[in-house]
């Protein structure tokens, strides 16, 4: 926690995950008169100051929409320089995500991606395993729909009978089957909708959405998110009168 406690942020009541889709880099670099995968390049220092604001805040799980199954149809050469960067920052990153005690995860479809990239990950997740100051989960080649369905054909091979499906026992079969849902969700670029990220687990998160691009988006900008979501009420389909 810092010394300079950000204003009007109460730490009592920090969400423990915060989850972002990380939209705009596009957008972005075509406002700058370049390419699209140089709002990419930039995005990641967005990354950074995201986890920083995270360690901070003393949260303890970051969870970033990094690929989406469906940007797999992008042009292959914007695809290939995304691996490549991925892979690149990936290296880049180890050292400091030790030194801070981050440990790094993937959620994801890795049959899809490249061999260098699924050596790169497994390797960066190994290495930083045993960090706990906080837990940074990168969904890869993810959708939401992807991970249900492969939930459901494991409980099916497990022999599973109708009557022990629970919604506690789909949790169990997600990709995020050890970490807590979402309290709260984060979008840029203007866009709110979900694009099938974490479907399940976000089903009682708080929603907030901003015009930044992500490539704009820094620390500041997450404890305004952060102060927009502690000054709402959290109901769970509760009234207010059951509340109080």
């Amino acid at each position: 926690m810092i010394e300079n406690w950000p204003e009007n942020i109460i730490p009592e009541r920090v969400p423990r995950h915060v989850a972002i889709i990380m939209d705009g880099n596009g957008r972005w670099a075509r406002q700058q008169g370049k390419e699209r995968i140089f709002g990419h390049f930039q995005g990641v220092e967005s990354v950074r100051e995201s986890v920083q604001a995270s360690i901070e805040l003393g949260i303890e799980y970051l969870t970033l929409y990094a690929f989406s199954t469906e940007n797999w149809n992008r042009p292959q050469d914007e695809v290939n320089a995304l691996m490549e960067l991925l892979v690149d920052t990936i290296l880049a990153e180890v050292p400091s995500l030790n030194e801070r005690r981050i440990r790094i995860r993937f959620i994801g479809d890795r049959h899809l991606l490249p061999q260098k990239c699924i050596q790169t990950i497994e390797e960066a997740e190994r290495l930083t395993m045993p960090n706990q100051q906080l837990q940074l989960i990168l969904a890869l080649s993810y959708s939401g729909r992807w991970e249900i369905a492969k939930a459901v054909r494991r409980i099916t091979e497990a022999g599973m009978s109708a009557q022990e499906i629970t919604e506690e026992l789909i949790s169990n079969f997600l990709e995020t089957s050890d970490i807590p849902d979402p309290e709260l969700l984060i979008r840029t670029s203007g866009e709110q909708r979900i694009s099938n990220f974490l479907l399940w687990q976000i089903a009682y998160a708080e929603l907030f959405f901003t015009d930044q691009l992500w490539p704009d988006f820094n620390k500041e900008l997450f404890f305004e998110a952060i102060r927009n979501y502690q000054g709402r009420e959290r109901r769970f389909g509760k009234t207010s009168e059951q509340i109080q």
